[in-house]
């Protein structure tokens, strides 16, 4: 009777590691993609020690109470795209003045989108999302998935089921970039 109660739990864990395995996003080949665009951010002083400041405004949930967005293009891997930079200031009530003073003390998180190559996610304007801890490690999910690929896709809420509120381009801002 134990044989039978043993192989179902091991098939019910074999399930979920699938599961997790086939989600569009955190895996291997996306936390790796997300250290070489981290890098590449380094090396364009985006990112990282001595990274290149902007003038923080006041922002709204999920991203941080005040925001820093850089928009360039950057090149991962032989590809040039767009980049969108978010860096996140918290936490609630913090003022321009304050983030200004101490950038490191306040700074949350940095969210980036960047456009891959045609084809990658065509069904959201070939973006790559992922979101970094200030130290440039990645963000997990409640579920311990790294914030890496196509983060939350076919979900009603996180990155990509927000972003699909802004039209075809998933810009908020869309008069900074063009398809």
């Amino acid at each position: 009777m134990r044989m039978p109660l043993i192989a179902t739990v091991a098939a019910l864990s074999l399930t979920g590691a699938a599961i997790a395995q086939d989600a569009p996003f955190g895996n291997e080949v996306d936390t790796d993609y997300a250290a070489e665009l981290w890098a590449e951010m380094n090396e364009m002083n985006l990112a990282g020690d001595g990274m290149m400041r902007t003038f923080p405004y006041e922002g709204v949930a999920p991203h941080g109470m005040m925001l820093e967005t850089l928009y360039t293009e950057a090149t991962v891997d032989g590809h040039t795209g767009d980049l969108v930079i978010k860096r996140n200031y918290g936490p609630e009530g913090v003022t321009g003045d304050e983030v200004l003073s101490n950038p490191d003390k306040h700074l949350g998180a940095v969210t980036v989108m960047f456009r891959r190559e045609a084809g990658y996610d065509a069904d959201n304007a070939d973006w790559f999302w992922a979101k970094y801890l200030p130290d440039g490690s990645l963000d997990k999910n409640p579920k311990g998935m790294s914030l890496a690929g196509r983060v939350a896709k076919g979900a009603d809420q996180g990155c990509i089921a927000c972003h699909t509120g802004a039209g075809e381009d998933m810009l908020f801002t869309t008069d900074h970039l063009s398809n």
